[in-house]
């Protein structure tokens, strides 16, 4: 826990003080602690969205909107994407600091261990409709996990938290390319331990039993990279659920379903499913892109370019550099076959330039977005549309996994339980029906 001062309360309505901890982090603003407000003064705050309301302590990762800082552990987000790997970054998050060569050895091995799915799941998914979306099916699937991963599942032993840790983080790449070779009606394909996180999700996505599928080192890597960027991100939308629904003690493969189920939010995760739906709305139009440009400086004009600023960044996102030249190298030395890809991705790339170039978004800091490259790479990759948000959650599960681990390990921990500004009726006696 941080270091401690005090600031003293005082009610103008009643002349009482109350004294509340001032809590000092490593890095971030100050913090007060309310936890004794109602206690002494019978008040809750009021703070819609929580953007000034710090709900846990963590140590794992650091983010700063007004400077552009992402940190894990301590680590800057832009080391860890250029130096690192995905389980590399992994076993950072869980653990603490990054691994020693016999640590990381063993960790593979640990994740090699639980990347296969029991075989009854293949009849689970057989439960779904065909054209069932496959975050719809990740939900189910990672559910369902907990009926098979019970009995040795006691989420107060640090030691059973790790294992489902580990099983989630291997599980997840089988579990996400199962659902899209379901829709697909293409045979499951099974992973493969002499094949890298990122190659082995590639290799069940697009392999046939058919013929010999070559993973393309290039897409591996911009995959392992995306992964990185978006294994944690502080206290969101998604992770912010995962620790309430962990605080009641539920199962973890639950608790990560509930995750997944928030981040499908278009408001959340599916970010950048949104990017390739407007760029496809204007290909399809009548319209230059011009228009669109003019339309997104319009405050009447309801339309917004998507993938562009961003909630939590108000000077720049620093993952959007980084991503931003792993999309254009992929770009370059992964020619597009698909026409209307193709035509998709000509005009994100115009209007990445005229972003970049305009002083209306320039001064606004509208740059693009992890989300708007993520997209772009994607689509090149030939990865459909209705998959993005899953790669999204692939990428988040270890985060959400360090994030309960760390609150469960918490001897302090409390059930969640917010308040609320009450704004209905004041107390009413009861009317008989004949009397309403």
């Amino acid at each position: 826990m941080p270091n401690k001062d005090s600031v003293t309360l005082i009610d103008n309505r009643t002349g009482k003080e109350v004294e509340l901890d001032l809590l000092k982090p490593t890095s971030g603003p100050m913090t007060i602690d309310i936890s004794r407000l109602y206690k002494e003064l019978g008040y809750f705050t009021y703070d819609p969205g929580f953007m000034a309301t710090a709900s846990c302590w963590s140590n794992i990762t650091y983010l700063d909107g007004g400077k552009g800082i992402l940190e894990y552990r301590g680590y800057p987000i832009e080391q860890l994407a250029e130096k690192s790997t995905f389980l590399e970054t992994c076993y950072l998050l869980l653990n603490g600091d990054l691994p020693g060569k016999n640590e990381l050895e063993a960790f593979q091995e640990k994740i090699n261990t639980h990347n296969m799915l029991h075989e009854q799941l293949k009849t689970f998914y057989s439960g779904f409709r065909r054209d069932a979306h496959p975050m719809a099916t990740m939900v189910g699937v990672v559910g369902a996990l907990s009926a098979f991963y019970h009995d040795d599942e006691d989420v107060h032993d640090a030691s059973d938290r790790m294992d489902a840790a580990h099983r989630l983080i291997a599980k997840m790449p089988t579990i996400a390319a199962w659902s899209y070779r379901y829709a697909m009606g293409m045979p499951f394909v099974q992973p493969r331990n002499d094949l890298g996180y990122a190659e082995n999700f590639l290799h069940m996505m697009f392999s046939m039993p058919s013929s010999e599928y070559k993973v393309d080192p290039t897409m591996a890597k911009a995959l392992d990279i995306i992964l990185i960027l978006h294994a944690d991100h502080e206290q969101n939308a998604s992770t912010s659920t995962v620790r309430l629904a962990g605080s009641s003690q539920a199962n973890p493969f639950a608790v990560l379903a509930s995750g997944i189920a928030s981040l499908w939010g278009p408001a959340h995760g599916g970010a950048n499913e949104a990017v390739i739906q407007m760029l496809t709305e204007i290909n399809e139009s009548d319209k230059d892109l011009a228009h669109f440009i003019d339309r997104a400086k319009d405050k009447e004009d309801r339309f917004r370019l998507m993938g562009f600023g961003h909630r939590v960044y108000k000077n720049y996102d620093p993952r959007a550099k980084i991503i931003r030249e792993i999309c254009h190298e992929m770009l370059e030395n992964n020619p597009v076959s698909n026409p209307e890809h193709q035509a998709l991705l000509d005009t994100a790339m115009e209007l990445e330039k005229i972003a970049l170039e305009d002083d209306y978004f320039k001064s606004r800091n509208l740059y693009p977005n992890v989300d708007f490259h993520s997209g772009i790479i994607f689509l090149g990759m030939g990865i459909p549309l209705n998959m993005f948000t899953v790669l999204f959650a692939l990428g988040r599960t270890v985060g959400w996994v360090s994030q309960w681990n760390e609150m469960m390990g918490d001897p302090k921990g409390k059930i969640g339980r917010p308040r609320q500004l009450y704004t209905g009726e004041s107390t009413r006696d009861y009317k008989e029906i004949t009397k309403r």
